[in-house]
């Protein structure tokens, strides 16, 4: 415990003995300012990425009754809280959870589809994440993200050929250097050696 304490202390200045009285939704929001403060992004964008606060949070995430609470208090949140909520729950690799708020979104957008094929693949169900890719790329086919994330899928499956044109598509669209060619481009070589 003391260690991350000195870590929350050192990267948000809060007190180390205000640690223990944060509550879960304090944790992630702390999670959240170091975690950008780290990457060099701006902590103002940092209440954007959290997820609901209030009602649910007593509650152990991903047990049977915060999965029951969190229906409710989703059906409350704007389409972009929720799909802050997913995506972090993703992020942190709580893949069913992620699915509770992106499915909830009303409105799905291209990245709300990006981030449910993710988070459908990561739960290990790699068939049910091509149509949620086919539908972020039919809302937006320079969604590079989108792009890379569907190379992936068809990795997991064995179609290195599929993959590659993905990563065709987003030099097409971003260049040889952006993340998301990286990204893919990674994952390609590590299939083939």
């Amino acid at each position: 415990m003391r260690a991350v304490e000195k870590i929350f202390h050192d990267a948000s200045g809060v007190r180390a003995s205000s640690i223990r009285r944060i509550t879960c939704s304090g944790v992630l929001a702390l999670f959240v300012t170091c975690g950008l403060a780290i990457l060099g992004t701006s902590s103002s964008m940092a209440g954007k990425d959290l997820g609901p606060v209030g009602a649910c949070d007593s509650l152990s995430k991903g047990t049977p009754a915060w999965t029951k609470c969190v229906g409710p208090v989703a059906q409350k949140l704007s389409d972009s809280e929720l799909f802050y909520a997913g995506y972090w729950m993703a992020r942190l690799g709580r893949y069913d959870q992620a699915l509770v708020y992106l499915n909830a979104v009303k409105s799905p957008d291209t990245r709300t589809f990006t981030y449910i094929g993710f988070a459908t693949r990561k739960a290990g169900n790699v068939a049910g994440a091509f149509p949620s890719y086919r539908k972020a790329l039919a809302l937006d086919p320079n969604n590079v993200v989108a792009r890379a994330y569907l190379g992936e899928a068809f990795l997991s499956v064995g179609d290195k050929v599929a993959a590659r044109k993905q990563l065709g598509e987003i030099a097409s669209r971003c260049g040889t250097t952006c993340a998301a060619y990286d990204d893919l481009a990674r994952h390609i070589a590590r299939a083939a050696g």
